[in-house]
């Protein structure tokens, strides 16, 4: 299966080579596209002697810190035109480790968008503090209520998605930015029929670099699930989307394969 790994990076030189040799030694082939936006401290550029030695590398250049969101869309773009089938979104700094993309693959063959998830049986956060779990939760549980997200971990980036989903939204259109984009796309991905499947991971704090949330990407966040929640019940929206196999009753194998706590 063709897959490719889109990492958005800002900052992110201390993570971004170890990341990428991790990825490119799974058991899986599978294509990276880096997506920095111009990073002051030379990511890019490390990136760039990486892409010259390993072809299945790639990085795509923004003039600056453009979002979240649109890098994710310029990853997607590039990969669906290289002929992606299967799209993995993840974080450069290590809190969503490689280890889980095998299972999250391997999930894909039964769900269109299949998620790294902190908040199923088995999952978890490691090194956070009280008061970030508190936000985490309360964001979660605050976005599915409004909008009827099935999906348990809702702002979660660690995804993988069918080729099918993303021919299947309007990029383009999609108004959040930030990490609001997050849950923007699985309400999106909801509203057209596509299936959801999770499996658990543990979210590791990152332990180089410094994070890139801000108290303004939380309001955005909470403006995002209001403006969103207006439209949850239009109709016409669905579509009708592909057959897959349902899990087989031995599904539980899956979770085995994550059960470490990395």
């Amino acid at each position: 299966m063709n897959t490719s790994v889109i990492i958005p990076t800002y900052n992110e030189k201390e993570n971004i080579v170890d990341l990428i040799q991790q990825i490119l030694a799974l058991p899986i082939k599978a294509r990276v596209i880096v997506v920095d936006d111009n990073s002051p401290d030379g990511t890019g550029q490390v990136v760039n002697e990486l892409a010259r030695q390993r072809p299945e590398v790639s990085i795509i250049h923004r003039a600056g810190k453009l979002g979240l969101g649109t890098a994710y869309v310029a990853g997607f773009k590039k990969a669906l035109a290289e002929g992606a089938e299967r799209l993995i979104t993840m974080d450069a700094d290590f809190s969503h480790h490689p280890a889980y993309i095998p299972p999250l693959v391997a999930l894909a063959n039964h769900y269109h968008i299949t998620i790294g998830s902190r908040y199923i049986p088995n999952g978890g956060v490691a090194n956070w503090e009280w008061q970030r779990r508190l936000l985490s939760w309360s964001a979660n549980t605050f976005a599915r209520t409004l909008l009827g997200l099935k999906a348990r971990d809702c702002t979660a980036g660690f995804r993988c998605y069918h080729r099918e989903v993303l021919l299947n939204i309007e990029l383009d259109q999609i108004f959040s930015n930030g990490y609001s984009f997050l849950v923007e796309m699985i309400f999106r991905c909801q509203q057209k029929g596509f299936p959801v499947g999770e499996i658990p991971i543990i979210f590791t704090n990152r332990e180089r670099g410094q994070s890139k949330i801000s108290q303004r990407e939380i309001y955005k966040a909470m403006y995002t699930v209001m403006r969103l929640a207006t439209g949850r019940f239009k109709k016409g929206q669905r579509i009708q989307v592909s057959a897959l196999p349902p899990l087989p009753p031995q599904a539980d194998e899956i979770n085995k394969l994550v059960a470490p706590r990395l």
